[in-house]
């Protein structure tokens, strides 16, 4: 019988599912010694949120298959995995419409000051009618830009165009013509997208290309009223110039998911920022979507062992050889 390390707990129902298939040995990762050892007896892998190096795989012979519950994979050595003949497979489609409804609230959150005000009210701040001092900034109609057009791009591009009859810039290495038709979005490049958009939505997977793609140079070329909404990996933004261009009013604001650092450290100038929104890394915690990412996930696991998986496969090489 097949043998599956499992390090990251899973619902009652997705553990059912992969028992009917393999013997599941569930370990924890904080425990190195006992994780690297369970690998090395097993023939799949299944889990997230922790870094998996290559001297982690030495001696894992029988190894052919890892699924991450997740849509990244940057915890991985890819080519690693390849160079081994490890298939890996992630969870790209069933956290789209979640991830996008949570970029989508930063994008109203911080443009409406939502969590500022929020707060200002349990303060007990709330003691006469509004004025300017605390007055947000309009979504609806205004320009949108999005860095990286893949699915949950277009998701947003969605609720932009549809739900708040706003102008779609993106930028992709290829043209997204189902967004362009549907919600009437125009690809420019990079440079045009960040001068003109009111709000500018990152949504690029971390890569050697993308690391620190917005830095002090394309946060200047930013309109001063416009806002830097990040939900896809942290170290696409050059945090600490995001932090200068944040204090000294290079642009408006930021609505942040994702961070360099995850937990963000306490004492992070960004905490301090009344016009940042900071959340957990949240993108696609719901009951809901976790739950779906965790079967998907086991059902990929399923069927690379079984020899059957044809979607969801970071690294398809593997199979052709």
């Amino acid at each position: 019988m097949k043998k599956i390390v499992a390090w990251k707990s899973l619902p009652e129902d997705v553990l059912a599912y992969l028992q009917q298939h393999a013997e599941v040995v569930q370990v924890d990762p904080a425990q190195h010694d006992a994780f690297v050892a369970a690998l090395k007896d097993a023939d799949g892998g299944i889990g997230s949120s922790v870094k998996i190096t290559s001297a982690m795989l030495e001696g894992a012979n029988r190894l052919k298959a890892l699924s991450t519950i997740s849509v990244g994979f940057d915890q991985f050595d890819v080519a690693d995995l390849t160079r081994r003949g490890i298939v890996l497979a992630h969870t790209p489609d069933v956290l789209t419409e979640s991830t996008a409804d949570t970029v989508f609230s930063l994008i109203l959150a911080s443009a409406r000051r939502v969590v500022e005000l929020a707060e200002w009210v349990k303060a007990g701040q709330w003691k006469q009618s509004l004025g300017p001092a605390h007055f947000g900034v309009d979504v609806q109609g205004k320009t949108l830009g999005i860095v990286g057009m893949g699915r949950i791009g277009g998701a947003v591009a969605r609720r932009a165009a549809l739900g708040f009859n706003m102008k779609v810039l993106y930028t992709n290495r290829s043209a997204n013509a189902q967004a362009e038709q549907a919600y009437g979005a125009r690809r420019v490049e990079l440079a045009e997208l960040l001068a003109t958009a009111d709000f500018v939505c990152l949504q690029v997977p971390l890569t050697p290309e993308t690391k620190h793609m917005i830095g002090a140079a394309q946060l200047k070329s930013m309109k001063k009223s416009a806002i830097l909404i990040n939900a896809s990996r942290g170290a696409t933004v050059d945090e600490q110039a995001l932090i200068e261009a944040l204090q000294n009013g290079t642009i408006h604001g930021a609505g942040l998911d994702v961070f360099e650092t995850e937990p963000l450290p306490a004492d992070s100038p960004l905490l301090k920022m009344a016009n940042v929104v900071a959340l957990p890394h949240i993108g696609s915690a719901t009951h809901e979507t976790r739950h779906a990412m965790a079967r998907n996930a086991a059902e990929n696991l399923v069927a690379v062992l079984e020899g059957t998986l044809a979607t969801n496969i970071v690294n398809r090489e593997v199979l052709k050889t």
